[in-house]
């Protein structure tokens, strides 16, 4: 800490430490609190539409958070030097990696507005007497909004660091490329292909290939080649999009079931894969990562542990979970009381549907005599609100919906 700040003592140093001590209590809840408000910012975009960054920027919220409140306890009211914690230093070089910088992300001044309406509530609860209230928000005022300051600061020269590092490397001309393409700028096929490495031309398949653990995270280059040999494909091309995501595109004209995909990763747990649809030349290049991003977020909005998803499965859902509050109303408004019934219950009535209305299919597919498929949506029709054959592609919409969430 700088000796030219001011230091705080007596009463409100005390009051500033028991409003600490307090927050660091429920500093999970504050985080997703003030998260949720920066989110609302239309320049967060770029973030919020993945859900890896989405996730590592509420890391980022909870870890500042803990660090400006710890330091609090132990100096009330003093500068808090910025926090340069490894995670959030990874965060900074992924955002790098992704071709923004962190203006481009727009908390940081959400994220403070949260926070203060945190502080400032307990404040109010630690103390009525206007004086020391004039006092204590001051201080703390000053504090909270200079450690902001002082980070953006240190964060801003870490990614010029680092943007200055990533294009020195090999890989930076392909990030720049494939995001060109992403973002629907004119650029020529010839020098697109020549910088990518990779043929334009044709039919492509796009694959986003992450995990949420530092242990499988080491798998994903092997998982990627798994990935490229059940497509069927004989190359591709990947981008490191984090140091716990990979995007990956690979020349190929269909896109094989889910299971047969998670059979074959069988042996790499906490890896996770979001397939696009196919898509052919630049455009496809781009439409099919666009889909499989979809998928990705799909998963994120609806809490889904699947370790695969394809995104041709799940193209109504994403649409659905755009917004998640109209989202579980239609789930409940179509499903009523058939939500909550047996898996088991609800899979034959989703095969039922997937095979044209066929029981003997759907009983076939479901390794079960086609009277016990016929018993099944029997009680399925007791349950629904409507009757099945009416109301079909909304009722497997929604079924959909809560098999994601099992």
């Amino acid at each position: 800490m700088e000796s030219s700040w001011p230091r705080v003592h007596g009463r409100t140093a005390a009051l500033i430490r028991e409003v600490a001590e307090h927050l660091l209590l429920s500093t999970d809840a504050a985080a997703d609190e003030l998260t949720a408000v920066a989110q609302q910012s239309a320049d967060y975009r770029a973030l919020i539409e993945d859900p890896q960054l989405a996730a590592a920027d509420r890391q980022m919220n909870r870890a500042n958070m803990l660090h400006w409140l710890m330091s609090n306890v132990q100096f009330p009211g003093g500068r808090v030097p910025p926090n340069l914690a490894p995670e959030i230093l990874q965060f900074a070089r992924d955002v790098v990696r992704r071709g923004m910088d962190m203006h481009d992300l727009g908390s940081w001044r959400g994220a403070q507005h949260g926070a203060w309406e945190a502080w400032v509530d307990e404040c109010f609860a630690v103390t009525d007497d206007l004086d020391e209230l004039r006092e204590l928000m001051k201080v703390s005022e000053r504090s909270m909004s200079t450690f902001i300051d002082d980070s953006i600061a240190a964060l801003d020269a870490y990614v010029e660091q680092e943007r200055a590092e990533l294009a020195r490397g090999a890989s930076a001309e392909r990030h720049a490329t494939a995001q060109l393409l992403l973002e629907g700028a004119p650029i020529g096929r010839a020098r697109a292909e020549a910088q990518l490495g990779y043929s334009l031309t044709g039919s492509h398949v796009a694959v986003i290939i992450w995990s949420e653990s530092a242990e499988a995270a080491a798998e994903l280059d092997a998982a990627a080649e798994t990935v490229m040999r059940t497509c069927g494909a004989g190359r591709r091309l990947t981008l490191n999009a984090s140091s716990s995501a990979l995007w990956v595109w690979m020349p190929a004209e269909s896109v094989p079931e889910a299971e047969s995909v998670r059979t074959a990763l069988a042996d790499r747990p906490g890896i996770r894969v979001a397939l696009g649809r196919p898509g052919d030349d630049i455009e496809g290049f781009r439409r099919t990562h666009l889909d499989a991003a979809a998928a990705q977020r799909v998963l994120a909005r609806v809490g889904s542990a699947r370790a695969v998803v394809r995104y041709e499965d799940v193209a109504l859902v994403s649409v659905l979970t755009a917004d998640m509050s109209q989202a579980d109303k239609f789930v409940t408004d179509t499903l009523g009381d058939f939500a909550t019934a047996d898996a088991v219950l609800r899979e034959t009535v989703l095969t039922y549907v997937q095979e044209r209305f066929n029981a003997s299919a759907a009983a076939e597919r479901l390794y079960t005599h086609r009277n016990t498929v016929e018993r099944r949506l029997a009680r399925a029709g007791q349950l629904l609100p409507a009757p099945l054959a009416e109301n079909a592609t909304s009722i497997v919409a929604a079924l959909m919906l809560v098999q994601l969430r099992d």
